[in-house]
């Protein structure tokens, strides 16, 4: 897959609609359309970034600017006090289901235990 049939650059870029909660011209994100969460949304980075693997040295600061962008999120969504869970799947077996880095961050209710 390249980044002209991927389904976030297609957000990203306006060609596939979504409910854009926040945009900038490095991030967007949008209200996941299948919610694990009351809510869930995912911050999607503009490069066309397959995952985490083999992508050393492109991603940090695209990383820093998720978490603080996350944190904003979590605030607008009033889940900050109560809590959140940000989650950055890594491949197949990982659940990562499209091949562009993204993030998730879920909350709004009590989330099970990973540990």
């Amino acid at each position: 897959m390249n980044d002209t049939d991927c389904i976030f650059c297609g957000i990203f870029s306006g060609v596939i609609e979504s409910d854009v909660l926040f945009r900038n011209k490095d991030l967007i994100v949008v209200r996941d359309i299948n919610p694990k969460a009351p809510t869930h949304l995912i911050i999607i980075p503009k490069p066309h970034i397959k995952n985490l693997a083999y992508s050393a040295g492109r991603t940090s600061g695209i990383l820093g600017h998720m978490f603080i962008v996350a944190e904003e999120m979590a605030r607008r969504e009033e889940v900050t006090i109560s809590g959140f869970r940000l989650i950055v799947n890594q491949g197949e077996n990982a659940g990562q289901e499209i091949e562009h880095l993204h993030m998730h961050l879920l909350g709004g209710k009590k989330l099970n235990n990973l540990g």
